[in-house]
């Protein structure tokens, strides 16, 4: 790996560390008896309010349609996901210490695979929260009507329009990647450079070299 790419790859690696400070994901209930709106937000280890009492107004809610409390403690993704982030930043700074190509490969394949695994998972707690309901209990019953928000986008629930979208910690991610693969860029184009400057002075070392060529050996008594 040359010098800049060593460079981009410790800088995407510092990037991450900025997603243990801000939410990765945020999620917005709007309602007419809610002007200001209500809001989650999804951290790397907890889930909040947006607002103050948000959390526990949300909460309020979902009891009425029979929706689990959303209690952070209960979700066992949250404990794995800052070792997860940890690791990988970790690991960003030893491939550009280590300067090599491959290791840089095997870290973005390993970036590329916690993220996908990660949005499986939130969007798994999204179906469970939305779809395993406790009818029985439930004051408000809507038959076959779940409260699913959307991975990202807006959906209609009831009088509720839930809007999911990335929040500054997963912008922070992408970028981070983003800069990962641009290290690969820069690395694998300097060593295709380094080889095609190696081909043309091969071939002209080979030409330089002298040839020797044997004595013709003379029939014994020839003129």
């Amino acid at each position: 790996m040359t010098r800049i790419a060593r460079a981009f790859t410790a800088l995407a690696a510092l990037l991450m560390i900025g997603a243990f400070a801000v939410p990765l994901w945020q999620i917005r209930l709007l309602a007419p008896q809610y002007p200001e709106g209500l809001g989650l937000l999804i951290h790397v280890n907890t889930v909040r309010g947006a607002g103050r009492n948000d959390l526990t107004n949300i909460n309020s809610l979902n009891h009425y349609i029979g929706m689990k409390a959303i209690d952070p403690a209960a979700i066992p993704v949250l404990r794995i996901m800052p070792w997860v982030l940890g690791a990988l930043v970790v690991g960003g700074l030893m491939v550009a210490l280590v300067g090599r190509r491959k290791l840089l490969v095997a870290w973005l394949g390993a970036y590329a695979t916690a993220a996908a695994l990660g949005l499986i998972e939130f969007w798994k707690w999204e179906r469970d929260y939305g779809r395993n309901l406790d009818l029985e209990n439930a004051i408000i019953k809507v038959p076959g009507m779940s409260y699913e928000p959307p991975l990202i986008g807006a959906k209609q629930l009831l009088n509720f329009t839930a809007i999911s979208l990335p929040a500054l910690g997963t912008i922070l991610l992408g970028v981070a990647f983003l800069l990962g693969a641009h290290a690969l860029f820069l690395s694998m184009r300097a060593a295709r450079a380094a080889r095609m400057e190696q081909g043309p002075t091969s071939s002209a070392a080979n030409d330089a070299t002298p040839k020797v060529t044997s004595p013709r050996l003379q029939p014994a008594g020839g003129r």
